[in-house]
């Protein structure tokens, strides 16, 4: 695959595809470099890869069973004005040769994730593909459908539904399957059914049990933070090009639009658990600690078809995505895929999964779910092997790659996660933040740091002269690192700005995984921004009224600011009118402790609420409580009001 570059990035105003997020970037001309002959001849030693020898196989897999698509594939958001998916601005994808500026490894699994619409993966079975960073699977059933993970935004998911209808004409949804609680296996649920069919009883939901628990911890405790480092990952402040964003490697990119929640109806407790839907015969799998706390892989004995959720996609996963998140146990995802290898393995003649395309054959749903077992147990294994030999987190991170045996299979391949991070993840797993050096038990502040340091290098001059001579050399990590330095010291040092974002920028030409290109290439993106990011908080209402009350407690418990909290000691009855709950709080020592169905004759003030008003305290506590009444001082009310926190979801990442 020969290389090659150019492109033109026009004026724009650029909207992060993430749920109910917008981020308003202005650029008055495009600031971005070429790649340098050094990350040309890095990206051409990719073309050395062993797996270019096996190229042809995935592209006859992506297009089986197609049957047709929207052309042209651009899906309008249902806020007035954007688009939720526009395929058609990766069309760049479609040059046969590829680009200096994007490593041809990404390149090819960009060309792979670009190829869209409804596939019958075997008879019964069908997915829509490339309208969504995740695939919606279909499997009809007697009289209807069963759909499996509804996809990102509302939007995304009824455009794919739409499609289904059209071409193999309307049938009703029988159930909805969510494989587990990450945003985009969910939130487009309303695209697809209603609440009123589920409280009917006409449609079913199923999740594996603890799927809300999960679904709120991990998307709404620390929810802003994600949202914020999200856009480096998923690059939604990127154009759409050849110097911008290629692909996520699970996908294209994440959409615009609407998020929705329904709760589920049966839960799957554990494997080997049997249902059957209008017809469909499934067997789940449940998976704890893999690719999320819980999931579920489905067995379809009729069909030979084993979906694996996320459990198993066409790139090494993230052991800890770098949004954020639980760390992931390498461990026990290797022994869920040998489960499952063992239950199904034998049987199995497709694997599909809620992203990228199936794989057909017996022979290779084994070699898949073998390859991809040893290829966590790897990580985990040797990680603990250098662990144990005294070796650092950072260490082993550039001591660790795969066998030879393993790096011939595309799907070991780091599109979206990397062997670096998932060493990282793993240290972590096992030892924590702690290298045992006892000057990082307690690290200067970041700021604090880098003003000492770049006073002992010289000054900040001194210093940008040898990060010219270093970038010249092709330096880039080295480059980056001692200029963010300059720019913690000083952020309105536009050499030490630009410095470092010219080499982030060429980190990210040179990138295998799809969210390292698209971090990179924001961090580099805002340190050349004059404006602030702005941004719209992601956690939606839908999101937030599915939660218990103990899950809003302790949400407003998050938001209590300690400083403005300090001295404060009350008690508060909280009664939530319509649904009947109740709760003792009692804020001392800047905590917030509560205990649900308690009363205290003594508390200071008795507050009565419908349970809207306790989800909007929750969202968003600057809108002030409607509908309540007080019984009581009301002052401690208003003054407990006041000491909750507004989250910014545009804090600094690239700057101080």
């Amino acid at each position: 695959m020969k290389l090659c570059s150019k492109a033109v990035f026009a004026a724009a105003i650029l909207l992060i595809a993430f749920s109910e997020i917008s981020v308003i970037y202005a650029e008055s001309a495009d600031t971005r470099n070429d790649a340098t002959e050094y990350t040309i001849a890095a990206n051409l030693l990719a073309n050395n890869s062993p797996a270019w020898s096996n190229n042809q196989e995935d592209f006859d897999f992506a297009n089986r069973g197609f049957i047709a698509t929207d052309s042209p594939l651009i899906i309008p958001s249902l806020y007035p004005g954007f688009t939720s998916w526009n395929m058609e601005e990766f069309s760049f994808l479609d040059n046969a040769t590829c680009p200096d500026t994007i490593n041809p490894l990404l390149y090819r699994h960009a060309k792979l994730n670009k190829i869209n619409g409804l596939f019958e993966v075997v008879a019964g079975i069908y997915q829509v593909r490339g309208y969504d960073l995740t695939s919606m699977s279909l499997i009809k059933s007697d009289t209807g459908w069963i759909i499996i993970d509804p996809m990102m935004t509302v939007e995304t998911a009824r455009a794919a539904m739409d499609l289904v209808n059209r071409t193999l004409g309307y049938y009703p949804v029988k159930a909805v399957i969510y494989s587990h609680p990450h945003v985009d296996h969910y939130q487009g649920v309303k695209g697809v059914i209603t609440e009123k069919q589920v409280a009917s009883g006409e449609v079913e939901v199923i999740a594996p049990a603890g799927f809300m628990d999960h679904a709120i911890s991990e998307n709404v405790y620390a929810g802003t933070a994600m949202q914020r480092r999200g856009m480096y990952m998923y690059g939604g402040l990127l154009p759409h090009d050849e110097k911008g964003l290629v692909d996520n490697g699970l996908g294209k990119r994440t959409p615009f639009g609407s998020a929705s929640l329904i709760a589920p109806t049966i839960d799957i407790t554990e494997t080997g658990q049997n249902l059957t839907i209008d017809g469909v015969d499934m067997q789940f799998h449940y998976c704890t600690n893999t690719e999320a706390p819980v999931e579920i892989d489905i067995w379809f004995p009729d069909h030979k078809a084993l979906f694996m959720a996320e459990n198993c996609v066409a790139t090494l996963h993230n052991i800890l995505t770098l949004r954020g998140a639980q760390i992931r146990d390498p461990l026990s995802w290797a022994e869920c895929l040998d489960e499952a290898r063992r239950l199904y393995g034998d049987q199995a003649e497709v694997v599909f999964t809620a992203h990228n395309w199936p794989r057909y054959g017996n022979d290779k749903v084994i070699e898949l779910l073998e390859n991809q077992r040893d290829m966590y147990k790897y990580i985990n294994d040797q990680t603990l092997n250098l662990i144990n030999k005294g070796y650092t987190m950072d260490e082993i991170a550039n001591m660790i790659v795969l066998p030879q045996s393993l790096q011939k299979y595309w799907y070991t391949h780091g599109f979206y996660g990397q062997i670096y991070m998932g060493v990282k993840a793993t240290y972590q797993k096992y030892l924590g933040f702690y290298d045992a050096n006892p000057i990082n038990l307690k690290r200067l502040p970041p700021e604090e740091f880098a003003r000492n340091i770049t006073e002992y290098m010289g000054g900040a001059d001194a210093v940008l002269e040898r990060l010219a001579r270093d970038y010249d050399a092709g330096n880039y990590q080295l480059v980056a690192t001692i200029a963010n330095y300059l720019v913690f010291a000083d952020p309105d040092n536009i050499k030490a700005r630009e410095m470092e974002a010219a080499a982030l920028e060429q980190l990210g030409y040179q990138a295998e995984s799809g969210p390292a290109r698209n971090a990179y290439l924001v961090g580099a993106m805002e340190l050349r921004s004059k404006e602030p990011v702005q941004a719209m908080n992601m956690i939606s209402a839908d999101v937030i009224s599915a939660m218990s009350i103990n899950q809003l407690l302790d949400y407003i418990a998050v938001r209590l600011n300690s400083q403005k909290a300090d001295g404060e000691d009350f008690r508060m009855n909280m009664i939530i009118n319509d649904t009947g709950e109740s709760a003792l709080i009692q804020v001392n020592n800047s905590v917030l402790v509560y205990w649900i169905d308690e009363h205290s004759d003594e508390a200071a003030l008795t507050v009565h609420m419908p349970r809207k008003t306790l989800e909007q305290l929750a969202l968003d506590p600057s809108v002030p409580p409607a509908n309540v009444t007080i019984e009581g001082d009301a002052s401690v009310f208003e003054g407990f009001v006041g000491v909750l926190d507004l989250f910014d979801p545009s804090f600094n990442i690239i700057l101080p």
